[in-house]
């Protein structure tokens, strides 16, 4: 199915469509076994007006960098909790069509299905491309949950009206836990995997760091 659609929305039109697409999030693993590992986040330039994308692909058993790639476009969303990927889609996706080596899965720095209407920007890029992902958010957005034992690689469920929608997961002993959902084409059982096979010694995974650092650091450039 086609799930294109414009991003000249008013809040309310774009609420209607994360409804719309939520219906298309799949939480099956329907993915071969993974090579390459992505982390996606979005920076901010020239007083918020410069939406900056990077997309950090990762060797998936070294999580050394493989490829990289880092967009620009005018900012043309207002910030809207619960509508992020209308502010930060449109550039991510130019920042990956630029990439010459594709992911096997894409971690994004939010959510997945954790959201009110299951639509967070993890699941929004993976119905749109028809790709694995993961959220990976450092906050909770909705759910309630119970705090995590302390040691590295514990969890908890997050729970949102009664549905599990994903893990409250320990990365680092003795750190804030991270907030993790599935995207698209994926399981939460095997999102708890990922998460943790991309995280060293650090509370985020290699992927996020990477991307953070492409989309803060006006150093790295496409040149």
């Amino acid at each position: 199915m086609d799930y294109t659609h414009s991003w000249e929305l008013a809040p309310a039109e774009a609420r209607a469509l994360q409804v719309r697409l939520s219906a298309g999030v799949r939480l099956e693993d329907d993915f071969e076994p993974l090579r390459l590992v992505a982390g996606v986040d979005v920076g901010f330039e020239a007083d918020g007006s410069i939406t900056r994308a990077a997309v950090a692909v990762l060797d998936a058993q070294s999580l050394t960098l493989v490829d990289q790639s880092v967009a620009r476009q005018p900012t043309r969303f207002p910030y809207i909790p619960g509508l992020l990927s209308f502010r930060e889609l449109p550039t991510i996706l130019e920042a990956i069509a630029s990439l010459t080596t594709p992911p096997d899965i894409y971690l994004c720095d939010g959510q997945g299905i954790a959201h009110p209407r299951r639509l967070g920007i993890a699941s929004h890029l993976g119905v749109l491309l028809d790709v694995p992902a993961i959220g990976v958010g450092k906050s909770r957005l909705v759910g309630e949950y119970e705090e995590p034992a302390g040691a590295r690689g514990a969890w908890s469920g997050l729970y949102h009206r009664g549905e599990r929608v994903g893990a409250v997961l320990r990365t680092r002993a003795g750190v804030k836990p991270l907030f993790i959902s599935p995207g698209h084409r994926i399981s939460l059982e095997r999102v708890i995997e990922v998460v943790m096979a991309c995280t060293t010694r650090f509370k985020l995974p290699e992927t996020t760091r990477w991307a953070h650092r492409l989309a803060s650091d006006p150093r790295f450039r496409n040149d």
